[in-house]
């Protein structure tokens, strides 16, 4: 079995696969790890590193070429899932949205898994791409709202005066909302935080942030722990919710987001026209239309003082440890289609196999991406 890594280009700065990785993947009895020239170098794994641990640097054709299994983080373009037929590519390839990746792996005759649709059972943990990813973003999402705001995060008691520590108000606390209030807890600063799943509250409280109530959402058992499309009426209630915390705060983080869906308008332009000018919001949810009425995917923009940055990529700031925690999740993963000689065995039994599974001849064996791509 030979195991090719690729690179993402200019499009990400992240990598699939570190070189501490290597070790692993030789010892599930791979016969060659194939990089691509340059793969991890902006993410600071210089080639050096990969060969010194055993893999063997190549051209991006070649590893294609030869590779059995192919590891990336983003989906690849036609032209190279052409030269893909019968092989079986792992990464994050978005399929709820991504639905012309889907079908094209479908006819192109690869067999794809998609990691960021995994099961979020106890067991898929260590394999989830999705919150190891989240909790970078959370984190950075913090820390840039903290670089834009003209005020101090945490209170200060000088011989100037009393500084008054940052409000903080956190939508959707989910890995990335639950980061970010721990993150801004450590800075100093006063956190509200709000969520549609009643699970959440707990977990909010006991990070030491005020959780933001608002009753009659609606909650699916079966959505394996994402959250749910809500009814008009409640959203209004949440907006006029959000709203009168928002307008008090200094800070806005957006993390709210629904698989497949757009993402939930949560501050109007009302709202933001109401909030203090220097303010800050954050939209994680840039990618999917935002929380932010007026967030722009990609761009930094000021309406009446208040900056609005609509990032949903994050986690690709902070390249280094990122791919190494993407890294390690698939190294999880690729255990459960690997046997102990070293085979590729796709066991179809398995709950998380079928669950990333977004593609095998022809046939989609994840439900939620199946109903998504023949709707």
């Amino acid at each position: 079995m030979i195991i090719g890594i690729l690179g993402e280009g200019s499009a990400d700065k992240r990598v699939a696969i570190t070189p501490e990785h290597i070790a692993t993947l030789k010892a599930l009895k791979a016969e060659k790890i194939l990089v691509e020239a340059g793969a991890g170098t902006a993410a600071s794994y210089p080639d050096a590193d990969y060969t010194a641990k055993g893999a063997e640097i190549t051209s991006r054709q070649q590893v294609i070429s030869q590779s059995q299994i192919l590891i990336k983080i983003h989906a690849l373009n036609d032209e190279e899932l052409a030269a893909c037929k019968g092989k079986v590519l792992i990464g994050g390839f978005n399929p709820l949205s991504n639905t012309a990746f889907v079908k094209a792996c479908q006819a192109a005759g690869v067999t794809a898994f998609s990691l960021d649709v995994i099961p979020r059972t106890t067991r898929a943990q260590a394999m989830d791409i999705l919150s190891s990813m989240a909790t970078v973003a959370g984190y950075k999402a913090v820390l840039t709202a903290a670089t834009h705001l003209p005020k101090f995060f945490p209170m200060f008691m000088t011989a100037a005066g009393t500084i008054t520590p940052a409000k903080v108000v956190i939508l959707g606390a989910g890995v990335a909302g639950l980061q970010a209030i721990a993150t801004a807890k450590r800075l100093g600063a006063v956190v509200e935080a709000s969520d549609v799943r009643t699970a959440a509250k707990e977990e909010v409280l006991s990070l030491g942030a005020k959780f933001i109530e608002v009753e009659g959402a609606t909650e699916d058992k079966g959505a394996g722990g994402y959250a749910v499309e809500q009814s008009e009426e409640f959203k209004k209630r949440q907006q006029a919710k959000v709203q009168e915390h928002a307008g008090k705060a200094d800070v806005v983080i957006c993390t709210a987001q629904i698989p497949g869906r757009k993402a939930p308008i949560l501050l109007l332009k009302e709202t933001v026209a109401n909030m203090k000018p220097g303010s800050v919001i954050i939209d994680l949810a840039a990618s999917t239309g935002g929380n932010c009425e007026v967030t722009e995917n990609g761009k930094t923009i000021v309406v009446n003082g208040v900056t609005i940055i609509g990032d949903s990529n994050l986690q690709a700031t902070m390249p280094y440890d990122a791919s190494k925690m993407f890294g390690k999740n698939i190294l999880n993963y690729i255990k459960l289609i690997i046997d102990k000689d070293g085979n590729i065995n796709l066991n179809f039994a398995d709950d998380l196999v079928t669950g990333t599974c977004i593609a095998h001849e022809g046939e989609i064996k994840n439900e939620r991406v199946k109903a998504v791509v023949t709707a």
